[in-house]
């Protein structure tokens, strides 16, 4: 039989999340087994009620033939040659049927009694002692954070003593069920073997048995492939036995080992002394997060160290995430209000600072020697025991405050250079690539070679100099060095419809090719994750993103100031990421520097809290907002044009009447000064008009003239 995978019995102890996820695989297979060991029941089950059925139907067939004498029938019934002929079949079936009812016990003793077994006693034995262990975790868990939460100021040593000995009882109650958990468990391993190959075993022997081994040829075939199964199985069965007591020794054995361990005390430093050389060291400490300005909780995490790196797992994760570098780091124990065993890591540049509590003196003082020893780049060297055993040369140093912040950074001075080298090829990565991303690239969507930011820096454009130099020109007024202005600009509405806020963590972006192609952006994730895991870089900015029906903006969450600002216009696409669903990015089609030449495509990465999806979608809806907007704001423009086209109409209109009207006046006074001088009288004489009577029909013919002249 090949090698069977089990689980370490060594590491119950310690239920680390790697034993718990090993823990996971072998319950996934026990699943596994317990369901397809259902179906094949089930299928065996079919042929014993078949079986059954069988040799009832041959059973009642043997007593029919044999009633057939007793039978009347009108025509034929004293036939003497068929009712012998009746019994001769009688007989034979009914010595068939006595085979069947034999094969029938044979199937329930070989083949259904084994897979039963194993299905009632040890799967469900399995399942108990996994809701025993589930019992016992919790339990432990709720001593241990009884344990933790003991008052440094109100020392009582009865309840002290109380809360030791639930400790010690939960904790080996947990380390004892977990190594008969797994213990059964690896016993299922071989069981789940004799349990499918028994039942066929079984199976094929009572069939054989039926036909009475067929004939010799038939014998022979089968004779030695049966005999090599049954030599396998007892093999099977003597490794489990064999296994089983080692299981059972190692069980007494860590009992009896681990007997002081179960405690949470610090031991005897004679016999556990403080180890002070370690480069690499893991286990479950309490770590402080902030709810609030003054108000502060306590979380059990699982922390190892890798590298230069602190990382922290929780029980259901499968990978640990980064807490803090360790790189010229300082460490320090530090005096709690409400806890006990506490120590403090501060980062290189004093930006983070993190709170941990162990469970003892002793776990609390290797952590400190530990970090310290990392701190020092000691885990780089050949001999990393050793060199740390000659640096930490007392054991109070590691608990010893460490210099402040100012004093490292002023001892560490000399090597800032390197630091800087490394800070800049973190920044961009782009300005020396790695062979791999160029392997890794799409020349049809980024091109080879092509820098990639990491950090976010506001671009600086020849409009933004024009107006810090308008700032600077006017002393009076406080310049912003993010490069904003206190006005509101009329780009960013107040008013606007949409406002949403989401925060995002930037992880880079980089000049691509094309903006129109949608795996653009799958492709920029792509590199960018991959320059991160080559480079190691970790650190990600958080930002909020503001969406609006103008623009993206990208906001410092402290200092509420916009850090990037991206026109609504300008974003071509937005999508995320098809497996990883809190990755987005959108693509930005930007004018060049100065307005001259192609534009610039650019597409930036972020991880979100959310899902991407929705803030594509947002993305998307301020579009839709935005676009209606303009075509309104088009509609109104357009009408208002048509308005003052009416208007103007009109009054041309209006002008023109008054032409009209004012060239029918002019006429009518033409007409009546065209009349006769001297019209004649009623009686057929003339009227003589007086000297001052023609006086005045002078400047009537005058009158006439000119307005012939302006007609």
């Amino acid at each position: 039989m090949p090698g069977i995978e089990k689980l370490p019995l060594e590491e119950a102890l310690e239920d680390s999340p790697q034993t718990r996820s090993l823990l996971g695989v072998f319950e996934e297979d026990t699943a596994a087994i317990s369901n397809y060991c259902s179906q094949l029941y089930e299928a065996m089950q079919r042929i014993y009620d078949a079986q059954n059925e069988l040799s009832a139907a041959t059973h009642l067939t043997s007593r029919l033939l044999k009633e057939y004498d007793k039978q009347r029938f009108p025509l034929g019934g004293d036939d003497e040659v068929m009712s012998s002929t009746l019994q001769q079949f009688a007989n034979v079936i009914d010595e068939l049927s006595s085979c069947h009812a034999v094969l029938s016990t044979q199937l329930a003793d070989a083949m259904m009694f084994p897979i039963t077994q194993f299905k009632e006693r040890d799967l469900k034995e399995i399942l108990t002692l996994k809701e025993v262990f589930q019992i016992a975790s919790d339990d432990h868990d709720t001593a241990v954070n009884r344990y933790s939460r003991l008052s440094k100021r109100r020392d009582n040593d009865k309840v002290r003593a109380e809360v030791v000995e639930d400790v010690y009882t939960s904790r080996k109650k947990q380390h004892q069920t977990m190594m008969h958990y797994f213990c059964s468990l690896n016993t299922l391993q071989y069981k789940k073997k004799t349990a499918l190959l028994e039942p066929l075993l079984g199976y094929m022997q009572a069939q054989i048995s039926f036909f009475k081994l067929g004939s010799e040829n038939l014998t022979h075939q089968w004779e030695d492939f049966l005999g090599t199964i049954g030599t396998s199985v007892q093999n099977v069965r003597r490794e489990m036995e064999e296994e089983v007591g080692q299981m059972q020794q190692t069980i007494q054995q860590m009992e009896r080992s681990c007997d002081p361990l179960y405690a949470p005390c610090d031991p005897d430093p004679v016999q556990s002394p403080v180890c002070r050389n370690l480069t690499r060291k893991q286990g479950y400490l309490y770590i402080r997060n902030k709810t609030g300005l003054v108000s502060s909780s306590w979380e059990r995490q699982y922390f190892f160290t890798q590298g230069g790196n602190l990382m922290q797992q929780g029980r259901g994760e499968v990978a640990g995430g980064l807490v803090t570098d360790l790189d010229n780091c300082s460490v320090m124990a530090v005096d709690s209000d409400d806890r006990r065993f506490c120590f403090q890591v501060t980062s290189f540049d004093g930006k983070k600072v993190v709170t941990l509590q162990a469970e003892s003196r002793k776990e609390c003082e290797e952590w400190i020697a530990t970090i310290n020893n990392i701190s020092r780049r000691i885990y780089l060297s050949e001999n990393a025991e050793e060199l740390a055993a000659r640096v930490n040369q007392t054991a109070l140093e590691a608990v010893t405050p460490s210099p402040s912040f100012q004093q490292r950074h002023e001892s560490m001075r000399p090597s800032s250079k390197g630091r800087t080298g490394r800070a800049s090829s973190v920044s961009s990565v782009g300005s020396e690539p790695s062979p791999a991303l160029s392997v890794l690239s799409l020349d049809a969507l980024v091109a080879p070679d092509t820098p990639i930011q990491f950090d976010i820096i506001s671009p600086v454009c020849e409009d933004s100099s024009g107006q810090n130099k308008t700032a600077a020109a006017q002393p009076g007024r406080r310049s912003n060095p993010f490069g904003e202005s206190g006005e509101n600009s009329p780009e960013d509405p107040e008013d606007s419809i949409l406002h949403q806020l989401f925060i995002v963590r930037f992880l880079g972006s980089m000049e691509v090719r094309t903006a129109e192609s949608a795996d653009v952006i799958s492709e920029t994730m792509r590199q960018i994750l991959a320059a991160r895991a080559i480079h190691n870089i970790f650190r990600m900015t958080e930002s909020h993103l503001l969406v609006t029906c103008d623009c993206l903006k990208l906001i410092d969450p402290q200092t509420q100031v916009t850090r990037l600002r991206f026109p609504l216009s300008s974003v071509v696409q937005c999508s995320s990421h098809q497996d990883n669903k809190r990755l987005f990015g959108f693509v930005l089609q930007a004018a060049a520097a100065g307005g001259r030449g192609d534009s610039r495509v650019v597409c930036y990465i972020f991880e979100s809290n959310n899902d991407g999806e929705k803030i594509c979608d947002s993305v998307s809806l301020a579009k839709q907002i935005a676009f209606h907007s303009e075509m309104d704001r088009k509609a109104v423009e357009k009408k208002k044009v048509q308005d003052k086209a009416k208007e103007k109409q009109q009054e041309e209109l209006s002008k023109q009447k008054q032409i009209e009207k004012d060239l029918e006046e002019q006429s009518r006074l033409i007409a009546a000064s065209s009349r006769p001088a001297n019209p004649p009288a009623s009686d057929g004489h003339f009227l003589v008009l007086s000297s001052s009577q023609s006086e005045e029909s002078d400047p009537g013919e005058e009158g006439k003239k000119r307005g012939e002249s302006e007609a």
